[in-house]
């Protein structure tokens, strides 16, 4: 009877543990490539932007990640980077029914594969001082022969990673780009400089539009109409604009034209007034820029002869050799708390740095909506854009400095249903309102548009590569970007990265610092306290006796000589604890992941197949 009782029970268990087997093998084919994303912020998880892309996608896209496998053994950085890199491109793939087909290739030195990144136009990153070079870039190509590339995954650029691919996805999916056109006072495109007598290179802003948009330059002094396949319409700095090139923008927004407005109380690049004989005519020119005519009409209020002054924001600036940086209230940098970040344009932007920059209010009697988009910290107040010139200190706007406690809008979102600001015009076609709601973006800046203030262009192996320092590429792009109708792309931007601080072991670190810096000052402040001994000690002391240590001087010095050991010992001591407490958290962390946690999972199978056993048996 025990015998059988033992045969039904191993048969049973023989029996859960091949039908377990097969659940396994049922569960891996119906739910092949389901996820459960349990990081912090989603990281593995694709944006609702990218899977907007890729359900639109109607044609083949053909992707080639190459990547140096067999190179990139001694870079562990990189070899981790890539796998994060391949994991996303393998997500949207699979997610874009079957209309993305990734191919990964490692182009091995001296081979075709290397030749065909070469051709696409892939970027090999030397890693050795013996000239090898790594490739990590992604070639994209669509069923019209289009073709765009991102010549290489700087892991630092990690938080635009799905952007980057998005908006390559995007681009071959859509074969024409969204139309803006460009009515600007100051010198963002090619041109001859008269000052260094070459050809200048385009503005980084300038480059990034033309590359996600079609760009055309209007001529400022010849608007007489605007095309119906503008999208966008960009004026940067106008000035002097005639009542034809004004009435044509306003008729451009009553017919549901979207607008992007840069104005400037103080243009630090406008070289109007500019005179060779004279040096300071330049200087005292008026570099200002206003619509006045068309903000009346759009309830907005806007004075083009005063700026802001931020002394929380205020940036530090170079005044001039071997002297110290001072902080420059006129050149603002904007943080996250000044962005808003309910708003699509500014939702994951971190830092806007702006320069003589100008405000908007919305006038009593207005029919239309300001949103906020940059303010200034409640650390500021305005001032006569006149103080700019000829100011050697810019410390000196400082002196007299009273804040006002009130936020400046530097740049905001205007809504709502807007009135001509020509109501006297009656030409066919005349709109003397609009007949839905439309949407205006004005700034009052034009120097964050400069590189100086938000961008580095290096020239690497014969290829302009950009480093931002702040978001002001990124204001613009998502601006045009949400104004043309394509918000997928914008919600992608900005994503967390798989960069994780060591929290906890920080917060180690930083205690046993402030231990440590408490014992120096300890130990400092006794060093001073004996030398103040002994110099009244000396002091006492006779001319023949000067150079002979007294027994009372010798006793402080062998005091705190035996002192300062006894501090260097805590010292020690201090930092000896900090690497223990860390190896203490680092065996636990050991301890959870290698042991705890698969002995749990196992415990809690038996338990189940006990359970199933007996359940079996009662029954």
């Amino acid at each position: 009877m025990t015998s059988n009782r033992k045969t039904l029970s191993g048969g049973a268990l023989l029996i859960l543990i091949v039908l377990f087997i097969g659940l396994m093998l049922v569960v891996n084919v119906m739910f092949r490539g389901a996820r459960v994303d349990l990081t912090q912020n989603n990281l593995y998880t694709l944006s609702s932007g990218t899977k907007e892309i890729l359900a639109k996608l109607d044609e083949p896209i053909n992707l080639y990640l190459f990547y140096s496998d067999k190179g990139s053994q001694n870079i562990p950085q990189l070899r981790t980077y890539a796998t994060r890199v391949r994991e996303l491109l393998e997500e949207m793939a699979a997610r874009s029914n079957g209309n993305i087909h990734l191919q990964v290739i490692d182009p091995l030195p001296f081979s075709e594969d290397e030749d065909r990144a070469t051709t696409y136009g892939l970027q090999a990153v030397p890693v050795t001082a013996g000239g090898e070079t790594v490739f990590l870039g992604l070639a994209g190509t669509n069923s019209t022969n289009g073709q765009s590339v991102i010549p290489f995954f700087q892991p630092d650029k990690e938080s635009f990673l799905e952007y980057d691919v998005a908006k390559l996805v995007h681009e071959l999916a859509t074969p024409k780009k969204p139309v803006v056109g460009l009515v600007s006072n100051l010198p963002m495109g090619v041109g001859f400089d008269p000052e260094t007598r070459q050809m200048r290179d385009p503005w980084a802003i300038q480059q990034q539009l033309s590359q996600s948009f079609d760009v055309r330059d209007l001529n400022p002094g010849g608007i007489k109409s605007i095309d119906p396949d503008i999208s966008v319409l960009v004026l940067v700095h106008p000035k002097a604009l005639s009542d034809e090139a004004q009435y044509a923008i306003d008729q451009f927004v009553l017919r549901g034209g979207h607008l992007l407005v840069f104005v400037d109380p103080d243009a630090e690049l406008d070289t109007s007034g500019a005179d060779p004989q004279d040096p300071q005519a330049a200087m005292f020119a008026d570099h200002s820029s206003d619509l006045p005519r068309l903000f009346k009409a759009w309830g907005i209020e806007y004075d083009a002869k005063t700026i802001v002054l931020d002394r929380a924001r205020a940036v530090a600036v170079s005044i001039g050799q071997g002297r110290a940086p001072v902080h420059h209230p006129g050149i603002i940098g904007l943080t996250a708390a000044d962005l808003n970040h309910d708003d699509v344009v500014t939702a994951n932007l971190e830092s806007i740095n702006v320069s003589s920059a100008g405000f908007f209010g919305l006038a009593k009697d207005a029919t239309t909506k300001l949103v906020p988009l940059m303010q200034s910290s409640g650390d500021a107040t305005t001032s006569p854009a006149s103080r700019l010139k000829m100011l050697p200190d810019p410390s000196a706007l400082l002196s007299d400095f009273k804040p006002t406690g009130e936020r400046y809008v530097i740049a905001g979102r205007v809504e709502g249903k807007f009135k001509s600001a020509f109501p006297e015009r009656s030409e066919a076609g005349h709109l003397a309102e609009s007949k839905e709601d439309g949407q205006i973006v004005l700034v009052a800046d034009t120097d964050l548009l400069a590189d100086r203030l938000w961008v580095q262009v290096q020239n690497f192996l014969g290829q302009k590569l950009m480093n931002a320092f702040a978001n002001n590429g990124d204001l613009v792009l998502n601006t045009i970007d949400n104004l043309t109708g394509s918000s997928a792309l914008i919600s992608i931007r900005g994503r967390a990265t798989s960069q994780r601080p060591f929290t906890t072991v920080e917060a180690l670190k930083r205690s046993a610092d402030d231990r440590f810096r408490a014992k120096e000052q300890e130990l400092q402040q006794e060093l001073q306290e004996t030398e103040r001994k002994l110099a009244q000690l000396q002091s006492a002391k006779t001319s023949d006796q000067a150079m002979i240590l007294s027994p009372e001087q010798k006793s402080e010095l062998d005091n705190f000589v035996k002192r300062k050991a006894e501090i260097r010992k805590e010292l020690r001591d201090v930092r000896r604890s900090l690497d223990a407490e860390i190896e203490s958290l680092g065996s636990r962390l050991k301890f959870l992941n290698i042991v705890f946690v698969p002995l749990l999972v196992t415990l809690a199978a038996i338990g189940f197949a006990l359970w199933q056993v007996r359940r079996r048996k009662s029954a």
